[in-house]
């Protein structure tokens, strides 16, 4: 992938009055365009969607009601291990806000192996919490691989939870699809990484 003109970059007044000088009206236009943009970004706190839990639950609620039918689903009749570290997780993930974040994704992968779309069994870092594993966004039992739930959510790292999914890619527009209709076009984005290699290295 390459683009195809070296145009390509934000021009200063000068570059941009040699290319429009014949049109100064347009030049002045998006000054004035400029002038009357204000945007003001808060990168202090989380702007996720709201989850619209059932009557008569928080969040915070639903998200330990899930996770305790996921946990019989997972274990069975589960041992103090499993309790002992669902409690744990639940009390740092409500510590830092996440609780919403945990049911959003839960209930789109939800949708996806509901619909038949297939879904990776989870990597990275997100694979260490058991909250991931009993809701099924995880398919790796954290306990039985000695997993840690500090490499992906830690009190003292202040970042957002970073859980990495895989979809069927020919069915992927559908779950986007789903995500829009439920929590609204304007609180959904995709996000891109693209990879580059100066010239000159071996």
């Amino acid at each position: 992938m390459k683009f195809e003109s070296q145009e390509m970059y934000l021009k200063n007044p000068e570059e941009m009055a040699l290319l429009f000088g014949e049109i100064p009206e347009a030049l002045s236009n998006t000054v004035g365009i400029a002038e009357r943009c204000k945007v003001d970004l808060d990168f202090g706190h989380l702007h996720l969607p709201y989850f619209t839990v059932p009557e008569g639950y928080a969040p915070a609620s639903y998200l330990r009601e899930q996770c305790r039918l996921g946990a019989v689903k997972r274990y069975g009749d589960y041992s103090q291990a499993v309790s002992d570290r669902l409690e744990y997780e639940l009390m740092v993930i409500g510590q830092m806000g996440y609780e919403e974040y945990f049911l959003i994704v839960w209930d789109f992968i939800k949708y996806a192996r509901d619909k038949g779309i297939a879904v990776g069994p989870g990597r990275g870092s997100a694979a260490g919490s058991i909250v991931a594993y009993v809701l099924e966004i995880t398919n790796i039992d954290p306990l039985r691989y000695g997993l840690l739930f500090e490499r992906f959510l830690n009190p003292e790292r202040i970042s957002m939870p970073d859980i990495d999914i895989d979809f069927d890619y020919e069915r992927r527009g559908e779950i986007i699809d789903y995500i829009v209709r439920k929590y609204g076009d304007d609180r959904v984005a995709q996000i891109i990484t693209f990879g580059t290699m100066p010239p000159g290295l071996p």
